[in-house]
């Protein structure tokens, strides 16, 4: 098992250089904010949504996963779907990538949990097209060798450990707001300032998942728009 985990990090790593040298490539990173932003839109019937629903998949993929015919829009469709199955399987985050209990209701961590799941699932779902159709990257062909999804599940996981959290973000804004203006917008948005972050926060979630940028320490820790201390990668 030791030696599926090498040759998943070798493939996260590969398609994180093809990416970081082409950022158009497969026209991924752009499908992968449009999902995103759709995902926010979407943030309420979500967190409405029953967890033992049996049109929770369907309608969840339905609203997120969107349409068209690349590699990348068909990844991005398998991706909800698959996140949705994680939920209903009550599959949870490992506990640092997990939303803060208690801020924003059981509707806001249950949207951060799929916010985060997603990301995750289209970076893996990518991947396990690129081994079962045996796509070139940017370096002579992975082995193609996959067995019970080992690597995609492994690069999901690892990816959910570079995706920012919307709901530490809101509890952020939270503690630096002040009591009187955070309870008024409690009240007439519960969901608001957590769809207005999330939204926001889609292109450095997709820039983290796909490798496109490195924080000032190396570590894959980006945004598009270079902020937090971030820099682009070389």
């Amino acid at each position: 098992m030791a030696r599926l985990d090498d040759v998943a990090a070798d493939h996260l790593a590969v398609l994180h250089r093809t990416l970081r040298e082409d950022p158009a490539a497969f026209g991924l990173y752009e499908a992968a904010c449009a999902a995103g932003e759709r995902l926010t839109a979407a943030a309420t019937d979500a967190g409405a949504l029953s967890r033992d629903s049996d049109d929770f998949a369907a309608r969840f993929t339905a609203a997120v996963g969107g349409e068209g015919g690349t590699m990348a829009e068909a990844a991005v469709r398998r991706a909800a779907a698959a996140t949705a199955g994680r939920l209903l399987r009550g599959l949870e985050p490992r506990p640092e990538a997990s939303g803060t209990p208690g801020r924003g209701g059981l509707a806001g961590d249950l949207f951060c949990l799929l916010y985060q799941w997603f990301f995750a699932d289209v970076v893996a779902e990518f991947l396990r097209t690129v081994i079962a159709e045996k796509v070139k990257l940017v370096v002579p062909l992975l082995p193609a060798v996959d067995p019970e999804d080992h690597i995609a599940d492994w690069v999901a996981e690892r990816v959910l450990q570079l995706l920012p959290n919307p709901c530490e973000e809101v509890a952020k804004l939270k503690d630096e707001a002040e009591p009187a203006q955070e309870a008024m917008s409690a009240v007439e948005d519960p969901l608001g300032a957590l769809r207005l972050v999330a939204g926001e926060l889609v292109p450095r979630a997709a820039g983290r998942a796909l490798g496109l940028l490195i924080d000032a320490a190396g570590q894959e820790d980006s945004e598009s728009e270079n902020t937090h201390g971030e820099e682009p990668a070389a």
